[in-house]
């Protein structure tokens, strides 16, 4: 009897196709809902912490706080001064500091447009320290100098037709605020949504471009080797209160080294994920009980049947085993169905995520070992919701099911 199950669950099912179907849909919505969320949300937890990954783990970051309209430090209503870097450099512990200017303006090349960021050469310090406070390389050309006033560095992502149409190349002239700049250097890409679509040009043409006068909008303070990093961080905390002329608690300034921005964005993404996980499992649930109401029809439906079934000898674990397997089927199908419109969806929602923050940025990673405990999950969903219907199958006594009339 038993090699005929799937044989007899396959025609149960095909005689109800309708109904099929419908408890299929609540299966498949919850697990191509957990598929695609999960997936996706990891592909996009892995591209923004991979963006900590780039920072340097010896440097502390210093905005100023307050309304702000664009990357954090500008727009703010007391910026951070100049004199700071001169100051925070002679604390205890700090290697040295870099300070930048950030803004956002418009560029054209080739008759295109496009609004993108730009940021300071700092004046202050080497470009070998540039480079190890900031981390990039130069692919093409050349780094700039304090001395390239119509020279500029740009990110990588300007070498692709994303922002003007046309990639940009090494001594093309590219307009910003009216004033021409001719690209001295193109910056390895560095896989940040950030770095690899800014310009960096020289402090203190931008200083007299966007009317910065004395400020910076973000300061970099490099550890020194050995240092406590907590122990420097209240160091400069405290020399910016005293400064600033704030007390404890009412700092008009942040400070973060990557770890803690690191935590406080996992927290956030751990809320979201959680959220997430709860829908999915609502949608689950209700998948959950439309296979448990089918069944219980079916059981219904097949009353005089089990009835037969039981006067020609078949055992009540034998009738167990046959609903188990059918109320199992339905879930195994829908968790299937679900596992291709949840991959579906979730490269679908990555390409259109590249393609606003950069192509390659959110990865997506599809196991053997997630699809294959998927489909267990969506059957086991299926055979603990067929549970009761099928014992109240199985403990049918054969005279009351041949006797029963709907």
């Amino acid at each position: 009897m038993k090699n005929n199950y799937l044989r007899v669950v396959y025609s149960s099912i095909r005689q109800k196709k309708l109904r099929s179907w419908l408890t299929l849909i609540g299966i498949l919505i919850g697990i191509a809902a957990v598929i695609s969320l999960m997936t996706l949300g990891e592909g996009l937890r892995t591209a923004v912490t991979g963006q900590f990954d780039l920072l340097n783990p010896d440097v502390l970051q210093v905005n100023a706080d307050g309304v702000s309209q664009g990357p954090p430090g500008t727009g703010v209503t007391k910026p951070l001064e100049k004199y700071y870097i001169d100051d925070i450099e002679s604390i205890n512990g700090v290697d040295f500091a870099m300070g930048r200017i950030i803004e956002e303006a418009q560029m054209i090349f080739e008759g295109r447009s496009y609004f993108g960021y730009i940021g300071s050469m700092p004046d202050n310090i080497g470009l070998s320290d540039f480079q190890k406070i900031a981390q990039v390389e130069i692919e093409r050309g050349e780094m700039i100098s304090s001395t390239d006033t119509s020279k500029i560095m740009v990110g990588n992502d300007f070498t692709k037709s994303d922002a003007f149409g046309t990639p940009v190349e090494l001594r093309d002239a590219i307009k910003v605020n009216d004033k021409k700049f001719k690209v001295k250097g193109i910056m390895k890409k560095k896989g940040s949504f950030v770095v690899d679509k800014t310009i960096t040009m020289n402090e203190e043409v931008m200083r007299e471009m966007f009317d910065a006068g004395e400020r910076y909008d973000a300061i970099a303070v490099k550890v020194e080797q050995g240092a406590d990093m907590n122990i420097v961080k209240e160091r400069v905390e405290n020399y910016l209160r005293k400064e600033r002329d704030v007390d404890e608690g009412d700092e008009d300034f942040s400070i973060e080294s990557p770890e803690e921005a690191m935590e406080s964005l996992e927290s956030a993404l751990f809320g979201v994920q959680i959220f997430v996980y709860l829908i999915a499992a609502i949608s689950i649930i209700v998948g959950g009980i439309g296979i448990s109401n089918t069944m219980y029809t079916s059981v219904l439906e097949k009353t005089k049947e089990i009835g037969i079934m039981k006067a020609i000898g078949a055992k009540n674990s034998q009738v167990l085993f046959l609903f188990l397997t059918e109320s199992g089927l339905l879930g195994l199908v829908g968790g299937f169905l679900g596992l291709v419109v949840g991959i579906s969806a979730a490269f679908g929602l990555a390409r259109v995520g590249n393609n606003f923050m950069g192509d390659g940025l959110i990865s997506l990673n599809i196991s053997i070992t997630m699809i294959l405990l998927t489909l267990l999950f969506s059957f086991l969903v299926g055979v603990i919701s067929g549970i009761t219907p099928a014992m109240k199958a199985a403990k049918l006594k054969p005279i009351d099911a041949l006797r029963f009339t709907k």
